[in-house]
């Protein structure tokens, strides 16, 4: 059957040298002593006391009393006043673990001994809630009395003038733009949308010093040798005249004639590089000593009235190039440097009782090879990397990380400090606080050799 729900707070004060310290009235909060400054009441440290112990808890609308073997105390629970030791040998509180949890009715009170401290509750009435004063009726004004009425009425008409005019505005259908022609827009849009060029000046021409001012070229005038176009010569015919013309004139000037000249009856300037009708051979013979090169077969003439060089043939593929009597050369395998740092630690900080300092270092020193490596990770980018890394994380009930962070890194390298977190942060440690740890590390980094 669940407990009826309590109306009454829990009254609870702390007594040291019988003179009240503190004293607080909880409603469903749950009631914790030890020296840690998040309980309700903070106690000096003791070897038999915890950091945080939760005294009363409040559970399924009940305060429940928890006491564990070595408390001492007494309880009135109404008809009978029995201490500590009755209380669990007879059974009337239940065990849980190594705690007893006995369920406190509106009617209990007791004190509970905490070595020089001891706790004292009972259960009290919550205060009554003050009335407001009322003033008597003939005294008291309305609001619209002591209203200002000729403001509110400028107001009240202001905003109803306001409202007309934004609804005539919104319902009102939007007039239509007449689009102009480009014809109708004024001069200033024209220049604004077109902007004028300005006019580029002319260049002067400079003649060189070992140059002469040149003529303008003039057209050479027809001589009486010459085959002037006439009227009745079709325009086809005319054309294929100043063709041949030009092809006259350029033929003897520049490459064209280096090419086309002749030297002692025999070929041209072709044959004096390529050699006489045996250049063939005497190329394939030069190109004998060359491996993997072939030389294409002889082109036979296509009969036909075909593009001119046309015809067919097989040509040889390069294939791999390669010299004859070419050596091997061994550059040797490649080696990596080995490159070493060593790692120092100092003995931590640890904020907690509950943490040892020289089991947490033993643990530390067991891995510490995952944090040299990586120092020397980036030690191998610089060698003259060294420095002082601090850490501060803490240590949960659970022995895992939490909260994590560098208070001083000399070091300098941001690559090395995220490594350390990323190992730290997977650690688990065989430490199980009641509160969180709050643990100071400092690591010394330095080359070896």
């Amino acid at each position: 059957m669940a407990a009826p729900p309590q109306n009454k707070l829990l009254r609870v004060g702390l007594i040291q040298d019988g003179q009240i310290i503190e004293e607080r009235h909880v409603r469903r909060d749950t009631v914790t002593i030890g020296h840690d400054a998040r309980n309700t009441f903070v106690l000096p440290a003791a070897e038999d006391r915890p950091a945080r112990f939760g005294v009363f808890e409040f559970q399924g609308h009940q305060f429940q009393l928890v006491i564990n073997e070595s408390m001492r105390g007494r309880v009135n629970l109404g008809s009978s006043d029995v201490d500590f030791d009755a209380l669990r040998a007879q059974g009337l509180a239940s065990r849980r673990g190594e705690l007893f949890v006995l369920p406190l009715q509106e009617s209990a009170r007791g004190k509970v001994e905490l070595g020089d401290a001891t706790l004292f509750f009972q259960f009290v009435a919550p205060p009554a809630e003050e009335a407001r004063p009322l003033l008597p009726s003939d005294i008291r004004v309305s609001r619209w009395k002591t209203m200002d009425r000729v403001f509110f009425g400028i107001l009240a008409a202001s905003l109803l003038l306001h409202f007309s005019g934004a609804a005539l505005i919104i319902s009102a259908e939007a007039p239509k733009e007449q689009e102009l022609a480009l014809d109708q827009l004024d001069d200033r849009f024209v220049r604004a949308i077109i902007p004028q060029r300005p006019a580029e000046p002319a260049r002067p021409i400079t003649a060189g010093p070992a140059e002469a001012p040149k003529e303008e070229a003039k057209a050479p005038e027809p001589k009486e040798g010459d085959d002037k176009p006439t009227s009745d010569k079709p325009a086809g015919a005319a054309a294929a005249e100043r063709h041949a013309e030009m092809v006259k004139k350029v033929s003897g000037k520049g490459l064209l004639k280096m090419l086309g000249s002749k030297s002692d009856g025999a070929g041209g300037a072709f044959q004096d590089v390529l050699g006489g009708a045996s250049g063939g051979n005497d190329i394939a013979a030069a190109l004998q000593g060359a491996g993997g090169v072939g030389v294409a077969n002889e082109v036979t003439t296509a009969k036909g009235t075909g593009p001119r060089g046309g015809g067919t043939g097989s040509v040889t593929g390069i294939g791999e190039l390669g010299t004859q009597g070419g050596g091997k050369v061994d550059l040797g395998s490649k080696k990596e440097v080995e490159v070493k740092g060593r790692v120092q630690d100092a003995a931590p900080e640890v904020d907690s009782s509950e943490v040892d300092r020289d089991a947490l270092a033993r643990y530390v020193r067991a891995r510490k090879g995952a944090i040299q490596s990586c120092y020397e990770k980036e030690l191998k980018r610089n060698p003259n990397l060294k420095g002082k890394v601090v850490v501060r994380f803490s240590i949960t009930p659970t022995g895992r990380v939490g909260e994590f962070d560098i208070d001083e890194n000399t070091l300098g390298s941001e690559s090395v400090a995220s490594c350390i977190r990323a190992v730290i942060r997977a650690w688990v440690f065989p430490f199980k606080p009641d509160a969180d740890a709050t643990v100071s590390y400092p690591f010394v980094f330095s080359p070896t050799g």
